[in-house]
C-alpha cells in the first residue's frame, strides 16, 4: 500500500510536469500565429546531396526546377554514386542553366562521409543564402524557395522548416512515422520559439554561407557520420539568429519507410546524434521523454490496481485533453490532422519504439551514410 501511495503521488507530479510542458513549452508553437513574410530579393542556392538516388532525382527534381523564384541556382552533389545519379544530374543540367553539378569522389580520409560532400557543394555554391533538401524530397508548392527564403533578414540567418512524409492509407506504420515526425517538429519549433533552438531537419533547412564558414563548417563533429543537419544546427543556432517557417507553401514531402525494420534503422541513425547535443538540450529532451514514459507506466499500474482510480482516471484524461488541444493546433498548421484520432495509441507505441532504439544504440552502433 505504501508503494502504491508513492506511485500515486509521483503520478500526480508527473501529470503536473506534463501539463506544464504542453501548455508553456509546446504551446509556444501551437498557440502562435503564423508568420507570413514578404518575399525577399535575395539570391538563393538550393543544395541537394545525392548518393545512389537516380530514381528519386527523376521523380523529385521537376518540383525543384519548377520553383517560381527570380534568382536561384540548384547545386546537385553526386556523392560517389555507383548508379546513374550523375547521368540524371547531367541530363537536367543540359536543360536548365541554373543547375551546377559537384561530382565528389571517394577520399580515404572522408570515406562515405556526407558532410565532406556537402562541404564541397557549399563551397561551390555562388550565393550567400543556402536552402537544403534531400534527393527524395518534393516541395508541396512552387513557392517553397520563396517562402523559406522570405524569413532571412539581418538578424535571422538560420531557418527551420518542416519536412513531412507522404500518407499511405490503412498503414499503422505510416501513421507512426508521421506522428513521430510531427512530434519532433513540435519540439524543435517550440524550443526555437522559446529561444533555445536545438535542431533542424535536412529535408527542409536554410542558413547562410557566412554562418557555415564562421563555424568552420562541420569540423567540430566531422567524425560523426550523421548530424549534418541536427548537429550543425545544435552548434550554430541561437535565440537571436534562428527562426521557423511553417507556412503551407514551405513544407516538403518525402516517401516514408514502408517496413518497420527500415524505419527502425533510420531512427537509430537519427537518435545516435542526440548524445552530441549541448547539455541543456539533452537535459530538457530527456526530461520530456522520461515524464512521458512515466505518465504511461504509472497510469497503467494505478488503473490496473484500481488505486484511487477515479482521481487517476480524471488526471489521465485531463492530460490527454491538454495534449489533444496542443497537438491538434500544431497538426492543423502542419497538415497532419488525420493523426489525431489515434493520438494516445501512437504516443504509446512511439515511446516504446524510442526506448527500444535507445537500448539498441547502447548495445551496438547504427549504420550511417554509405
Amino acid at each position: 500500500m505504501i508503494l502504491l501511495d508513492i506511485i500515486y503521488y509521483t503520478f500526480i507530479v508527473i501529470v503536473g510536469i506534463q501539463v506544464l510542458f504542453y501548455l508553456f513549452l509546446f504551446g509556444r508553437f501551437s498557440f502562435s500565429k503564423p508568420s507570413k513574410k514578404s518575399p525577399k530579393k535575395i539570391s538563393v542556392s538550393v543544395i541537394i546531396c545525392a548518393k545512389n538516388e537516380a530514381e528519386n532525382l527523376k521523380n523529385f527534381l521537376p518540383s525543384i526546377v519548377s520553383q517560381e523564384y527570380p534568382d536561384y541556382e540548384i547545386v546537385l552533389i553526386n556523392d560517389a554514386s555507383h548508379d546513374e545519379t550523375l547521368e540524371v544530374m547531367e541530363a537536367y543540367k543540359s536543360k536548365f542553366n541554373n543547375i551546377k553539378i559537384v561530382d565528389v569522389k571517394n577520399v580515404e580520409a572522408f570515406w562515405g562521409n556526407k558532410k565532406y560532400a556537402l562541404t564541397l557543394g557549399i563551397k561551390a555554391s555562388k550565393n550567400d543564402y543556402l536552402l537544403f533538401t534531400d534527393a527524395d524530397c518534393k516541395p508541396v508548392s512552387k513557392y517553397w524557395v520563396r517562402e523559406m527564403s522570405s524569413h532571412f533578414n539581418n538578424d535571422k540567418h538560420v531557418i527551420l522548416g518542416y519536412g513531412a512524409y507522404s500518407k499511405i492509407k490503412n498503414s499503422f506504420l505510416n501513421k507512426l512515422i508521421r506522428f513521430e515526425t510531427l512530434v519532433t517538429a513540435i519540439q524543435y519549433f517550440s524550443f526555437a520559439k522559446l529561444g533555445i533552438p536545438y535542431m533542424g531537419v535536412g529535408r527542409n533547412l536554410a542558413y547562410t554561407k557566412k554562418e557555415f564558414f564562421n563555424a568552420n563548417g562541420f569540423i567540430n563533429h566531422i567524425q560523426v557520420r550523421s548530424g549534418d543537419d541536427d548537429l550543425f544546427i545544435n552548434q550554430i543556432a541561437t535565440k537571436s539568429n534562428t527562426t521557423i517557417c511553417h507556412t503551407k507553401d514551405s513544407i516538403t514531402i518525402s516517401p516514408p519507410k514502408t517496413s518497420f525494420q527500415d524505419w527502425f534503422k533510420q531512427k537509430r541513425r537519427h537518435v545516435s546524434t542526440a548524445k552530441f547535443y549541448k547539455l541543456k538540450h539533452k537535459v530538457l529532451l530527456t526530461l520530456v521523454f522520461c515524464t512521458q514514459f512515466l505518465f504511461w507506466i504509472l497510469s497503467i499500474i494505478l488503473l490496473a490496481s484500481l488505486f484511487n482510480w477515479q482521481i487517476v482516471l480524471s488526471l489521465f484524461l485531463f492530460r490527454i485533453i491538454i495534449q489533444y488541444i496542443v497537438y491538434g493546433l500544431s497538426a492543423k498548421k502542419l497538415e497532419e490532422t488525420d493523426l489525431l484520432w489515434l493520438l494516445p495509441f501512437l504516443e504509446f507505441f512511439l515511446i516504446i519504439s524510442q526506448l527500444t532504439i535507445f537500448i539498441n544504440n547502447l548495445i551496438s552502433k547504427p549504420n550511417h551514410w554509405k
